[in-house]
């Protein structure tokens, strides 16, 4: 990484996205914002699809992230809600990689064993190790934003090792590593 790296974490969802933003200096991590943006007050899946977009664009032109860390959909027994999580994640991809934001995206288990040192910690253990780590007054209410924030720091506790999770540079560095998705 260089000396000085923004990472923009995100909590992919279709009722709630939650997002993170931290600072990395000299490999010191610096908060930035932690928000997310609530979407269960539209109907229509595919208007909080646009949404997703249009917010995660907003968040790149605003903060000029370096690199964004993602949590990837956990395996659920409800197809229905993996797919719109996929649905979400995938939007959110879709958005840094319109702005050529390198996308790395890390499994739920892996990003709280990163924070935690459990990878089964709860949201509130996670929320409150960030807490401490990035010396932030109060918590949200709602832990999604938190969860956002800790793929961020995540993001920047994997940084130059090898198998942190499936990286992506750009729509060719994409279709490349997931050809067999692609007909």
């Amino acid at each position: 990484m260089a000396e000085e790296t923004v990472i923009l974490g995100i909590d992919p969802g279709t009722t709630i996205m939650g997002f993170g933003i931290i600072k990395v200096v000299k490999k010191n991590m610096h908060f930035v914002q932690l928000n997310e943006l609530k979407l269960s007050k539209y109907d229509d899946h595919y208007l909080r699809l646009k949404y997703i977009f249009e917010r995660t664009v907003e968040l790149i032109d605003t903060y000029h992230p370096d690199e964004i860390a993602i949590e990837a959909p956990f395996f659920g027994k409800n197809v229905q809600s993996m797919l719109k999580l996929g649905r979400a994640q995938g939007v959110a991809m879709a958005a840094g990689l319109s702005r050529q934001v390198p996308i790395t995206e890390y499994s739920p288990k892996k990003i709280k064993m990163a924070i935690t040192g459990n990878g089964n910690a709860s949201k509130e253990q996670v929320a409150k190790m960030l807490q401490q780590l990035l010396s932030l007054k109060e918590l949200p209410k709602n832990l999604d934003s938190t969860d956002g924030l800790a793929a961020a720091v995540c993001h920047h506790y994997n940084a130059g090792k090898i198998d942190a999770g499936k990286n992506y540079t750009g729509w060719d560095a994409f279709v490349k590593q997931n050809e067999d998705r692609i007909q």
